[in-house]
């Protein structure tokens, strides 16, 4: 049992709580001393992830020998906890959360025993190429392209804003193996980093995570074994469906304890911070709309705690998935921008984080499936 400051949460068991303890450390020690020098550079040294990798925080929710014996719990704590630093540059929760379990789910067991255990040690970097330039959200518009020629699948195409994309070693590429199909022609294929043909472009500016790298991918006749195929050929959409509902709760996830985070740093700030003779705390408008921030908060960390214990039995639907998402992260904009006024001058210096988080927290609303599209899968159930 733990509590987030607003509640007590009996979402996670004891093993999860010592994770939590460890990832603090480790965050403490390894990532918030350098983030800052890290978003001036752009990206995150490639060191960090086998130093994480060293203290079994990557692939934490598989089990033995794949990152530990773990769950999504596990899994959360540490995306909590990312949240907690402010290490918006770290892509761990693309790598472990993402990346992984689709392989897990739909690898060979000759893929998994390849590829799993490097990933959890931090020594392959896992990224996943959805986006296109032209494809956007919609992902059975995908034309990326692979055509099958003996033993080998031979890939064409091109990918953007991928997360990890200049550090990745390992990415999932979304292709198209029977473009007439549409998208049940899709397929997830496999390419590690090295392979002939296979580039990465330049990184991309973004207005916020400044420290995570996000780049173009290129395929230029990239031909890779058929046994890089995950799962069966033309099965990739309902693989990105069935998988998408826990990306959108890890989504969720960051943007709850981001507002919570920043909800006390506010409070504190506006404690500390003298105008026209009081604290900016002793104004009835700091006061009320703080409150209102905490009541909306604490709405939010019960469903989204109610999301994780659905997951953790394995019943957590899409459309409730795309319901988190949707509030957690219209919700972290409103209260961030907020939060960052109750700062004055100060929320618009990188002084403070609040400014830093609150650019950060725009992208919420767009990756990881639009706030347009999670309104269309919950509409659908209508």
């Amino acid at each position: 049992m733990s509590t987030s400051g607003l509640i007590q949460r009996t979402v996670y068991r004891e093993d999860h709580e010592q994770l939590r303890e460890q990832a603090r450390r480790f965050f403490d020690r390894e990532i918030v001393p350098f983030h800052a020098e890290w978003e001036r550079q752009g990206i995150v040294p490639k060191d960090v992830w086998r130093k994480a990798g060293r203290e079994g925080l990557l692939n934490t929710m598989l089990p033995e020998p794949y990152g530990g014996s773990g769950d999504f719990g596990h899994a959360a704590v540490l995306i909590e906890e990312t949240a907690r630093a402010g290490a918006s540059g770290l892509g761990f929760a693309l790598h472990s959360d993402i990346v992984a379990p689709y392989i897990h789910a739909y690898g060979s067991p000759r893929q998994k025993d390849r590829w799993l255990p490097r990933m959890a040690a931090g020594e392959l970097i896992g990224a996943i190429a959805m986006t296109e330039p032209g494809a956007g959200s919609d992902l059975k518009s995908v034309r990326a392209s692979a055509v099958r020629e003996g033993d080998r699948y031979v890939i064409n195409g091109s990918k953007t804003f991928i997360t990890n994309g200049i550090n990745c070693e390992l990415v999932i590429v979304v292709c198209k193996t029977a473009p007439d199909l549409g998208a049940k022609g899709v397929s997830l294929i496999v390419v590690e980093d090295g392979t002939p043909g296979f580039s990465k472009g330049r990184k991309l500016e973004k207005i916020g995570l400044a420290a995570q790298d996000t780049a173009e991918l290129f395929f230029d006749n990239v031909r890779v074994p058929v046994d890089n195929l995950l799962g069966q050929e033309n099965m990739g959409f309902k693989y990105l469906m069935h998988e998408l509902a826990q990306e959108r709760l890890v989504v969720a996830v960051r943007a709850a304890m981001s507002i919570e985070v920043f909800l006390q740093k506010t409070i504190d700030y506006t404690r500390e911070r003298k105008a026209f003779g009081q604290t900016v705390f002793e104004f009835q408008n700091t006061r009320f709309k703080l409150a209102e921030a905490k009541a909306q908060a604490t709405m939010l960390r019960v469903f989204v705690d109610d999301c994780i214990a659905l997951h953790l039995d394995r019943q957590l639907s899409p459309e409730r998935a795309a319901m988190a998402k949707l509030n957690a992260t219209g919700l972290q904009n409103r209260l961030l921008d907020e939060f960052l006024q109750l700062h004055g001058g100060y929320g618009y210096m990188t002084e403070y984080q609040i400014g830093r988080a609150w650019t950060d927290a725009r992208v919420g609303r767009i990756y990881g499936g639009s706030d347009e599209i999670m309104k269309e899968i919950i509409a659908r159930t209508l």
